[in-house]
């Protein structure tokens, strides 16, 4: 299993409702067809309304890079660049390190 945290910093509340709205296009399609996403849930952050964060979780690594080599993928990051003003990925390793 591989899993990533990653923030989406938006630049303004008009962003923000953008932001929103591609989220609200992209990740049905992600559910519907990529086997190997088994949790893809975007998240506001509390108190901050400005951002927000997805938690996603793979099959493995393999999964993981079908996912960014999605046509609907890569159309949804190139919209998004001009709507943050930072992003961050964190991966994350079970407590075990297995």
């Amino acid at each position: 299993m591989f899993a990533i945290a990653v923030r989406f910093d938006l630049t303004d509340e008009t962003a923000a409702a953008r932001f929103d709205a591609l989220v609200a296009e992209t990740v049905p399609g992600i559910l519907a067809e990529e086997e190997g996403t088994l949790v893809y849930t975007p998240h506001r952050v509390d108190g901050e309304p400005l951002a927000r964060l997805f938690y996603e979780v793979y099959r493995d690594r393999d999964a993981h890079a079908a996912h960014e080599a999605r046509p609907a993928t890569a159309a949804f990051l190139d919209q998004v660049r001009g709507l943050v003003s930072a992003v961050r990925a964190e991966f994350l390793l079970p407590a075990d390190g297995a």
